[in-house]
């Protein structure tokens, strides 16, 4: 995502021509967009945006849970 902001930030800087990436090739300009295409593909083919997806589901399971278990009365547990 920050990627993408990067990208979009530079191509408007580029294309009102203000400051040093207006004297920046297009290249360089357009590089944040390819990068974020990398990441993508890497989170993907890797199982880390899976990852991610699944362990905040378990927070909000386990948040869940405990709230549940405060609302009838129940000590949490200690580990």
């Amino acid at each position: 995502m920050y990627l993408l902001i990067l990208g979009l930030g530079m191509m408007l800087l580029k294309y009102l021509e203000i400051g040093f990436v207006a004297e920046l090739s297009w290249w360089w300009v357009l590089a944040p967009f390819a990068l974020a295409v990398a990441w993508w593909a890497w989170a993907d083919a890797s199982g880390y945006t899976k990852r991610k997806a699944m362990e905040k589901m378990d927070l909000k399971k386990k948040n869940r849970l405990e709230k549940q278990r405060e609302s009838l009365g129940i000590k949490p547990r200690r580990r």
